[in-house]
């Protein structure tokens, strides 16, 4: 497999945003179901702005989606690719014996 330049850099930007273990912590809570800042918040224990701020950059990325609803804004991942990567992750973790 050839892997050009700006294709490389594609991936690399969407490994790196897995890089990161808050941003991870909200991938695990967003398998779950949709939610929004303030329930993401209480249940990690962050700052709304903390969670505001890497949501941003899962959306940047296209990992994650949203939804206005009156005030709220709710959250939820992107598609099906984004939970595969992230258990792949965890799957290989585990036969490895680290998890």
């Amino acid at each position: 497999m050839k892997l050009d330049y700006d294709k490389s850099g594609q991936l690399a930007r969407l490994f790196k945003a897995f890089a990161d273990p808050t941003r991870l912590r909200l991938v695990a809570a967003l398998l779950e179901k949709e939610r929004c800042v303030h329930e993401l918040a209480e249940d990690l224990e962050l700052e709304q702005s903390a969670v505001s701020h890497q949501l941003r950059v899962l959306r940047d990325l296209d990992l994650a989606t949203h939804r206005r609803e009156g005030r709220h804004i709710y959250y939820s991942l992107d598609d099906d690719h984004v939970r595969d990567l992230f258990r792949i992750g965890l799957t290989h973790l585990n036969h490895k014996g680290r998890g």
